[in-house]
């Protein structure tokens, strides 16, 4: 069951590259499916030839269905569109037996088969990782309870039931904002539960470790959640910026998880930049050239002693 699928555009290919090699690092058997959202993704993907990555252009990909909705998105909601329909045709295509969705902001420290064999073991037909929030960034009633970032679907009638319906859902609304209990492809999610059968939730503490989240973790080497590993870790608005300065957001994130988390990610995107670079060496999409808004050195100081590391070199 150790495969898995994403989508990116250049704009995000060392953050898929970071994703890959970690999933390759800790299963080496792992194949990851990546459905390219521009040309240049596929091209370099295809010049790269990884052991284990199969780039998906998006002429093979898009249907009528997909292209009648896609003049009236941007480019996020449609990006958010089309993640039910890629792993839909993952299965299809390569006729697999399951496969899993990630986020390609995601990045592991464990192998993935710690989560599938909780899943396996609950012999059900769908995966779902809940969002867990730390109660100051609760925003389950806006966002849903449950993230589209690791989401398991097995080709059988209970897996396939539920993906179609969600499939179906997104081609009618799939938009960045809230109306009638709905936004983007996400808050489809909250009930499935009880809509469907053979939905599993996730109950694996290190799967689903977030910036949202981690405030209420104890985070150690290894790395660590509360004496448990940190499987993968979700990046989510991380910014880096072309001064090689990494940006954390709005979230308080601790001394303990910048070093055991977000600096071995920061080592990793430098080498896939590095790994880009190599066969493209102008290539520098993904890297902010927006100025930074600087801090007043005593606002840089209250932010330390608050434990918000915001900027990180």
């Amino acid at each position: 069951m150790l495969t898995f699928c994403t989508l990116f555009d250049a704009n995000y290919l060392t953050r898929g590259l970071a994703l890959y090699h970690s999933l390759r690092t800790h299963s080496e058997a792992a194949t990851l499916y990546v459905y390219c959202f521009d040309k240049e993704a596929h091209t370099m993907l295809s010049r790269l030839a990884l052991p284990g990555l199969v780039p998906v252009s998006l002429e093979e990909f898009e249907t009528p269905e997909l292209l009648a909705v896609k003049p009236n998105r941007s480019r996020g909601e449609y990006c958010w569109t089309c993640t039910a329909h890629t792993i839909r045709d993952a299965l299809t295509r390569f006729s697999l037996p399951a496969v899993t969705y990630l986020d390609a902001d995601l990045f592991f420290f464990q192998t993935p088969a710690l989560l599938l064999d909780e899943f396996q073991r609950a012999e059900a037909s769908v995966l779902l990782t809940e969002h867990r929030y730390t109660p100051r960034y609760d925003q389950s009633a806006a966002s849903g309870r449950y993230c589209v970032q690791f989401m398991t679907f097995v080709a059988d009638p209970r897996g396939l039931t539920t993906l179609d319906w969600w499939c179906d859902r997104t081609l009618e609304w799939c938009f960045n904002r809230h109306e009638d209990g709905k936004f983007g492809d996400q808050k489809y999610l909250d009930d499935w539960t009880e809509r469907f059968s053979g939905v599993h939730v996730l109950q694996h503490t290190g799967g689903g470790v977030a910036p949202w989240n981690v405030q209420q973790y104890r985070i150690g080497p290894g790395p660590s959640v509360n004496g448990e590993p940190v499987v993968f870790y979700h990046f989510h608005n991380l910014t880096w910026c072309a001064d090689d300065v990494f940006l954390l957001d709005r979230y308080r994130i601790s001394r303990g998880a910048v070093d055991h988390l977000y600096r071995p990610y920061m080592a990793a995107l430098r080498n896939s930049l590095r790994e880009v670079r190599a066969l493209f060496p102008d290539f520098s999409r993904g890297l902010s050239t927006e100025p930074r808004k600087r801090l007043a050195p005593w606002k840089r100081l209250e932010h330390r002693l608050k434990g918000k590391h915001h900027v990180l070199r």
